[in-house]
């Protein structure tokens, strides 16, 4: 049963921006009732054993460079919650038909330095980046905002902005311009589209300030220190309550929405004006997801060595087939040799599967909402790569688009990005508004991957959004602290 109390704010979905929006209220002494549909708090930060008894699974999110490059979520105390990142030796890898791999490793001049010819274009693309990254990322990770350092932020955004495909064009090799299309497919966008070279530089970037971790136990072990942390300020928290509208909200000053913008329409929209609604309805999601979960009997035999050793592996080949593959995914085809993100957690984190055994997790991009089996394109890239992979199966479990839709209602279409990120989307995403966050009905926000900077486990949405609410509701102007 939910409490009749009244609060200062309610938040509505438990993912990393609507836990990111709840402690930041309730940090400034506001009492806030945090509210989930499911049974367990997290969003895409969820852990299970989908395939057999004992492998550990990640539902959604499974590696986290964001979210210890977050500005909000590297400064609050969540090891003493139970949080603990692991890292892999090789913080991801590219694997090539011949048997290489190029390998994202170590600090900036490692991998410039295993680039051979390309090196120095490496280190040039990244060096100012990495050196200014504290300087800009809340301005990356945030709605438009007057920059702390306008000189850097244009720097960066110079490059941004440009489609991946005009940065391939900077290496030689086709082990750099491979390893950077691993990293630029991450946006779901075909690599000719504008801000596509974005998510690359700061993939990159992350590998190289802090690392690509993985939460030791699951991504849950994530979900779980946040709800704790909440709780020992004072929040609370309710599971299995699903909203449909706002009258099964408690009554508070303001709601703060972790949901995208067609829910946000199907619970709130009577409240909003006819030019907000008309903006949410034009609202445009992207590329779908097909996702594979493996137990094995041993691990993954790839050719290359670095791929062996790799937290995340990226196959696809060359920059041209990727580029291709994305490419005919985003016009409606199904591609016969899709992208493919690996992630091999138990490979440095035993507590993801028995002993001697492992997991794999895994998935492609696809058309929004496609009805495809992808199953069979996604294990023969596997295979491609590392020959004697089908033999090493022993359980597998499949969750196509609408799988994921119906697992988290704001993938809407298989869509974990909440929207299409592109340069109408980006900043202004989900309505051109003074604020992202802020709906054109009094003390109704929204806070999730619907808003800047869109996607990924690093909790700014929220953050934004909570500070938005904050000034209007409460008058309190906070920063990161």
């Amino acid at each position: 049963m939910m409490t009749p109390t009244d609060y200062d704010a309610v938040v509505v979905g438990s993912g990393p921006n609507g836990l990111a929006a709840a402690i930041t209220l309730q940090k400034q002494g506001k009492s806030v009732f945090l509210l989930e549909a499911k049974d367990s708090i997290g969003g895409g930060m969820r852990t299970a054993e989908l395939t057999l008894p004992g492998f550990r699974h990640d539902i959604c999110s499974a590696i986290h460079p964001m979210a210890v490059m977050s500005p909000f979520f590297s400064r609050l105390p969540l090891e003493q919650f139970g949080l603990d990142y692991l890292y892999p030796e090789v913080a991801a890898a590219h694997p090539f038909d011949d048997g290489t791999a190029a390998a994202l490793s170590g600090t900036l001049e490692q991998t410039a330095a295993s680039l051979g010819t390309d090196g120095p274009a490496y280190r040039r693309l990244l060096e100012p980046v990495i050196n200014s990254w504290q300087d800009i990322n809340q301005e990356i990770l945030g709605p438009l905002q007057f920059p702390r350092r306008p000189l850097d932020l244009a720097a960066f955004g110079l490059k941004a902005l440009l489609p991946a495909s005009s940065i391939a064009r900077r290496f030689r090799t086709e082990a750099a311009k491979g390893l950077w299309a691993g990293m630029a497919a991450h946006s779901i966008r075909p690599l000719e589209a504008a801000v596509t070279a974005a998510i690359g530089l700061v993939l990159l970037s992350a590998g190289h300030i802090k690392g690509w971790p993985a939460a030791s136990g699951g991504s849950e072990s994530l979900a779980k220190a946040l709800g704790a942390y909440f709780i020992s300020l004072g929040g609370n928290i309710q599971t299995g309550i699903t909203v449909r509208s706002l009258k099964d909200l408690p009554s508070s000053k303001a709601v703060l929405f972790d949901l995208t913008p067609r829910q946000l329409l199907a619970i709130a929209g009577h409240k909003f004006s006819s030019t907000y609604s008309w903006q949410l309805e034009r609202y445009r999601y992207g590329m779908g997801v097909f996702k594979v979960d493996w137990a094995l009997d041993e691990q993954v035999p790839f050719t290359a060595a670095a791929c062996r050793k790799a937290g995340t592996v990226h196959l696809g080949g060359t920059f041209s087939e990727i580029a291709l593959g994305e490419r005919e995914t985003a016009a409606g085809k199904q591609t016969k040799k899709p992208f493919v993100l690996l992630a091999q957690q138990s490979i440095f984190d035993n507590s993801r599967a028995p002993e001697g055994k492992h997991t794999l997790w895994g998935y492609c991009h696809v058309p929004h909402g496609s009805k495809a089996d992808y199953t069979a394109a996604i294990e023969a890239q596997v295979e491609r790569f590392a020959p004697g992979f089908r033999e090493r199966i022993i359980g597998r479990h499949v969750m196509s688009p609408t799988a994921m839709e119906a697992y988290n209602p704001n993938y809407i279409g298989g869509d974990i990005n909440g929207g299409q990120l592109d340069p109408t989307q980006l900043f202004t995403r989900p309505a051109l508004r003074w604020s992202p966050y802020r709906t054109s009905a009094k003390g109704i926000y929204i806070c999730s991957a619907s808003t800047p900077p869109g996607g990924g486990v690093h909790g700014m949405g929220g953050y934004h959004a909570a500070r938005r609410a904050l000034k209007d509701i409460f008058g309190i102007s906070t920063d990161l602290s």
